[in-house]
């Protein structure tokens, strides 16, 4: 007999049983420290003693960049769910459903508008929990489609990019979103409209071949892994051990691949002070103090 089950009373059993929650910590892969989730997210996913950056949710990040946290979600275009009826271990088309379900979201891009230092932006947001970001027919769309809606707005288009590379389960046609990204920032650019590129951890593949190295202005977070190729696949390619660092933010930065490295809680001034600049825009005045 299961003494537990059979003879302890309800409210006894409440007391002896109490659920933790699955993640009420969080280490911090750079350090091992180990910190509350509360902290993580008041920090916006910073660990607040070494400043690692881990990944931030995509909710989050729209919260904390527009004024007042006040966006609209702009919809995208449908694609065709599975244009090759791909198949491993599982169907695509059934780990497309287990990834919608799992983040909420149709697929690895968003696309909101808003104000930014009250001035109107476009921003799209690639989310690496969703098939690791990874570049397919509808991500392409969604870029496309952010592109286009800041070349009739009249607005800086910023994109927070953060993938594995292209989806293998599109194969050609995830290939193609390669072309048709680069041709529609290509056209904000003969617009005279800023294309503003915040790298993430980690931007890689055929994302780093097209519109995340396009931006006229390329900003990364600190410590993002951002490359083409795996860093094991060079030096076995080039039979040579790589420089420290190497497809880190800072090493890219200080070779000329990124304009700046900044901290997650300076991103938002830094793109303001930067669409300002580039729409030829005043600073808002701050209030004047007491």
């Amino acid at each position: 007999m299961n003494w537990y089950s059979n003879v302890v009373p309800p409210k006894i059993k409440a007391i002896l049983k109490r659920e933790t929650p699955e993640n009420l910590w969080v280490k911090c892969p750079e350090s091992g420290q180990l910190v509350n989730h509360k902290d993580i997210e008041a920090n916006l996913y910073v660990v607040p003693g070494s400043g690692y950056h881990m990944r931030c949710p995509v909710e989050i990040r729209l919260a904390h960049l527009f004024d007042n946290g006040e966006h609209e979600t702009i919809p995208t275009p449908e694609v065709p769910a599975d244009p090759l009826k791909f198949r491993d271990i599982k169907r695509y088309v059934d780990k497309l459903k287990e990834y919608r379900l799992k983040t909420g979201r149709p697929d690895a891009v968003t696309v909101a508008v808003g104000r930014l230092h009250d001035i109107p932006v476009t921003v799209a947001v690639q989310d690496f929990e969703f098939m690791g970001g990874s570049l397919g027919m509808a991500a392409g769309e969604a870029i496309v489609t952010a592109a286009t809606l800041a070349l009739e707005k009249r607005t800086p288009f910023i994109i927070f990019t953060a993938s594995g590379g292209a989806r293998m389960q599109e194969g050609m046609f995830s290939l193609m979103q390669m072309p048709r990204t680069t041709i529609a920032i290509q056209r904000l650019r003969r617009a005279r409209l800023p294309y503003i590129v915040v790298l993430t951890n980690p931007t890689t593949g055929g994302v780093t071949a097209s519109y995340a190295m396009l931006g006229d202005v390329q900003i990364s977070e600190p410590g993002a892994i951002i490359g083409f190729a795996g860093a094991r696949v060079i030096e076995q390619t080039i039979r040579e051990k790589l420089p420290a660092g190497f497809q880190r933010a800072e090493y890219l930065k200080d070779h000329g691949m990124v304009d700046m490295v900044v901290s997650r809680h300076e991103l938002r001034d830094t793109l303001g002070r930067i669409c300002g600049l580039l729409t030829r825009t005043p600073a808002p005045r701050r209030p004047a103090a007491a």
